[in-house]
């Protein structure tokens, strides 16, 4: 859901509100509605919000869950979410979809320790 989704961007960036809203170019009170789920942003804001924390607009609006079994589909999640793991895809090649959602569940578990 977009309203955790960048609730959860946010913290992790370690910014307020205030901050975010004032880079997105948008009021505080604005993404205030976006965070609790009141309101929705229009498609430049998402696009602005998709740019600023470096994932897509699919992640955001949690469109993956349609593709699940697609292989293409995890490389590019994980591509999107952890940018400098592309260069072993190499090694990857020879993997099914499922090898690679385990790997992406897999660097998901991993990356949420370190944020502890």
């Amino acid at each position: 859901m977009l309203s955790d989704k960048l609730s959860v961007l946010r913290t992790k960036h370690k910014l307020s509100q205030t901050e975010l809203a004032k880079r997105l170019g948008i009021a505080r009170t604005t993404l205030s509605g976006y965070e609790s789920g009141n309101r929705d942003p229009d498609y430049e804001t998402l696009k602005k919000i998709a740019d600023y924390f470096e994932v897509s607009t699919d992640y955001l609006l949690d469109h993956e869950i349609d593709k699940k079994d697609d292989l293409e589909f995890y490389k590019s999640k994980i591509a999107t979410e952890f940018p400098y793991i592309d260069l072993m895809f190499k090694d990857l090649e020879s993997f099914s979809a499922e090898d690679m959602k385990e790997v992406y569940e897999y660097i998901k578990f991993k990356k949420s320790q370190k944020d502890i």
